[in-house]
């Protein structure tokens, strides 16, 4: 009776989930509305005061789209301005002409992850997304068949390799030498990549979905109305060439330099995302010809189309908060404290736990390490190896507290079903074959 009673957290979490996807899938009630009645019910179940629960999904909303509504839009614009500039089907018909249809997806795979680990995850993707639709389109291929090799490279390296935020602190957390993450992250990152992002999908069978309306382009451009290759990857790359030099330059700077201000500004995701939308707007729109009003046009037309998605990430944070502010997150932790596995294993498990259940891949990460971090001395175990396997565990299958599961979903125009198959599974290989890489190297390191 005991273990029931001190279960019921988890419990109520995982009956809210299968209350979700009831009313989602079965009565077709649109994703935010049904977040918002789930996350008021499981506060209620977890006997939250009301007063409370309205807080949190407050708090919930305000934290997610505080820092995800403006990447998002931003993000949405310039992949509209791409696709209706024709600097998409630039892009895509270069990659082509020099990979050929059947080694696209190993380009998309070394594209994905050079995104991910020079730019927030949400960046990445909005700016790859349209890229592999035109890139899909000319192939005369399943957009998800590119999308989830895309996806799976960025995941991956925004997970794995710092400057990210969730790989920065652990390596802080566990004292590892950030040289050795990089050099084991590599060995992890590619045979990883290998699996999620071009063994899975041929394993998926027919992967062909109508194209997104907000990434579907009815015009075949010449060879003269599009830009020239170089401007049309230049523009999308602006935010990972900024976040990358102020990256660098901060390193050979003192905590108390004067730049320090000005050079955390323009290299937040939101004014390096402002900047590349500010110059789209002149490359792909003044310059190619077009009048400020058909610019706008396509500005507006894209912020439209992806307001609902916009929402429905903000109320898959109203979730999340009701979770956290519920203990689960406090109850996983105390009940793997007491463990006596291998510490790569409790870190990737502990990792795995939260971020089921609250959706959090950095937070997960660093309350593992608050957990398996301070028995370190106890075993005898590379920092650099808990740090990925860690990592990994963050990396890991994800449902409808994850603003990146809607993200994926809401985008790319899919089902539930659809999305548990591509974004579920992919995340879920991430993880395990990462753990498992880790694994191999500590019999060697």
């Amino acid at each position: 009776m005991n273990i029931v009673i001190n279960s019921l957290p988890i419990i109520w979490v995982a009956l809210g989930v299968f209350v979700l996807l009831i009313l989602n899938m079965k009565f077709k009630i649109n994703g935010m509305l049904a977040i918002l009645l789930v996350s008021i019910f499981v506060g209620v179940c977890e006997g939250l005061p009301l007063e409370a629960i309205g807080k949190s999904i407050e708090n919930g909303v305000g934290s997610t789209l505080g820092h995800l509504a403006l990447i998002i839009l931003f993000g949405a614009i310039l992949g509209k301005l791409m696709v209706d500039s024709g600097a998409a089907q630039r892009v895509s018909s270069t990659l082509l002409a020099k990979f050929g249809p059947r080694k696209v997806q190993w380009a998309i795979m070394v594209i994905g992850l050079i995104f991910g680990l020079a730019m927030f995850y949400e960046v990445a993707f909005l700016i790859l997304a349209p890229l592999v639709i035109s890139i899909a389109r000319e192939a005369k291929i399943p957009f998800l068949k590119l999308g989830i090799t895309m996806v799976a490279a960025a995941t991956t390296a925004h997970s794995l390799f710092p400057p990210q935020p969730g790989p920065t602190a652990l390596v802080t957390a566990f004292h590892a030498d950030m040289g050795m993450v990089y050099i084991y992250g590599i060995i992890v990152a590619v045979p990883t990549v290998i699996c999620s992002g071009i063994i899975l999908p041929k394993l998926l069978g027919n992967l062909d979905r109508p194209v997104p309306s907000l990434l579907e382009s009815q015009k075949v451009f010449t060879e003269e109305e599009m830009p020239g290759f170089g401007i049309s990857l230049l523009v999308p790359l602006i935010p990972a060439i900024i976040i990358t030099c102020v990256t660098v330059i901060k390193l050979f700077l003192a905590d108390n330099n004067p730049l320090l201000p000005l050079l955390n500004f323009i290299g937040s995701a939101q004014i390096s995302m402002l900047i590349a939308v500010l110059v789209s707007l002149y490359a792909f729109g003044i310059l190619r010809g077009k009048s400020m009003s058909e610019v706008m046009s396509s500005y507006s037309e894209a912020i439209e189309k992806v307001a609902l998605v916009v929402f429905i990430i903000g109320a898959g944070g109203a979730f999340k908060q009701i979770i956290m502010d519920t203990g689960v997150g406090d109850y996983i932790a105390e009940m793997m404290r007491s463990s006596s596995i291998s510490p790569l294993v409790m870190a990737w498990f502990i990792t795995v736990l939260l971020r089921l259940a609250t959706g959090a891949g950095t937070v997960s990460a660093i309350t593992a390490a608050g957990i398996v971090g301070p028995m370190i001395h106890t075993f005898n175990v590379n920092p650099a190896l808990m740090v990925l396997a860690t990592a990994s565990g963050s990396n890991t299958l994800t449902h409808v507290n994850d603003a990146a599961f809607w993200l994926f979903k809401e985008y790319f125009g899919l089902s539930m079903k659809d999305t548990f198959k591509t974004w579920g599974l992919l995340e879920l290989t991430n993880s395990v074959v990462g753990l498992g890489i880790v694994l191999l190297l500590s019999l060697i390191v």
